[in-house]
């Protein structure tokens, strides 16, 4: 396994028109996880609703169980 001092030793050799390569394909991966993970989130809480495990809320009740305050 690479270590990441390893990857950016590696990242340190590269020109710096590949550096900007580099660090925009990550940065559309990172997108892309992103992305992915609110589909999964927003799958998860609509199952939660239709099960009945979920219940609507005021906004100043999400900001009391935020806070604490719940």
């Amino acid at each position: 396994m690479t270590t990441f001092s390893e990857i950016l030793d590696a990242a340190s050799s590269l020109s710096a028109d590949e550096q900007q390569a580099l660090l925009d394909i990550i940065g559309r991966r990172l997108a892309e996880q992103n992305r992915a993970q609110i589909v999964r989130d927003v799958h998860e809480a609509r199952a939660e609703f239709a099960d009945g495990r979920a219940h609507l809320a005021s906004v100043k009740e999400i900001m009391d169980e935020v806070n604490g305050e719940a």
